[in-house]
């Protein structure tokens, strides 16, 4: 095979694979009602959750919704939900890019994220999820890019970064965020090679632009500039650039 037909079959899989889901989506979102401003949008409760004094059970939860502007149409904004035992209140946290690095308690713990409702990523209650909270909190505060400046829209680090830096540390949660994640896949400290601690996931990537995760959350994945396709092997469904996971 020449360069040339290697180069072009690789652009064709590229344009295949993860240009033209995102140009789908892309303009199937420009058809949508969207808020034109921030200030606009729907910040509210979504509903998702029973009020956090009608149950002494603890919980974690990851949520993850599309953000606003143009970049909705790919990309997505992911926190973090937990409850003592016996609390009254949820607390939530999220990465941002203005003002305090990581907000404790900024939206409901359900919210809307720009008009856009939330997806439920993973939930664990009862005595799983009290013994997981200060495992949780601890990888929130170890962090490495919770000062003011840590954050970049793309590649990362940015929001995703943050929860997919938790979910790592804390493999317990048993999940992934969703492809249009974007900045997930970015290892702190320029790290090339992760493994989770339980041994379970292996990502590789270059500063999240290029690389793939194979394990038994992950199943496998290729990264190609912050889009995801992959399939998933224990939940079987793929995962589609832009749109999301498709499967049970």
């Amino acid at each position: 095979m020449t360069t040339f037909i290697f180069l072009k079959r690789l652009f064709l899989a590229i344009f295949a694979i993860y240009l033209l889901p995102t140009f789908a989506s892309a303009g199937w979102w420009a058809l949508q009602d969207r808020p034109a401003r921030w200030s606009e949008a729907n910040w509210g409760s979504a509903g998702i959750l029973p009020e956090a004094s009608q149950s002494d059970e603890a919980a974690v939860y990851v949520f993850s919704a599309k953000t606003g502007g143009l970049k909705g149409a790919v990309a997505s904004h992911a926190w973090i939900v937990t409850k003592e035992q016996g609390a009254r209140i949820y607390t939530r946290y999220d990465k941002v890019g203005w003002g305090s690095p990581i907000r404790r308690n900024h939206r409901p713990a359900d919210a809307f994220w720009y008009s856009n409702p939330p997806e439920l990523v993973t939930k664990i209650t009862g005595e799983d999820a009290q013994a997981l909270i200060p495992k949780v909190e601890a990888a929130i505060a170890a962090y490495p890019y919770a000062e003011p400046g840590g954050y970049t829209i793309w590649p990362g680090p940015n929001s995703n970064t943050f929860v997919a830096h938790v979910l790592r540390s804390v493999p317990e949660l048993g999940a992934v965020l969703p492809p249009h994640a974007v900045g997930r896949d970015y290892l702190p400290d320029g790290a090339f090679v992760h493994l989770d601690q339980d041994g379970k996931d292996l990502h590789l990537t270059i500063r999240g632009l290029i690389g793939l995760s194979a394990g038994v959350r992950s199943g496998f994945e290729v990264h190609f500039l912050g889009l995801v396709a992959g399939i998933d092997v224990m939940r079987p469904g793929i995962k589609i650039p832009a749109f999301g996971r498709i499967g049970v």
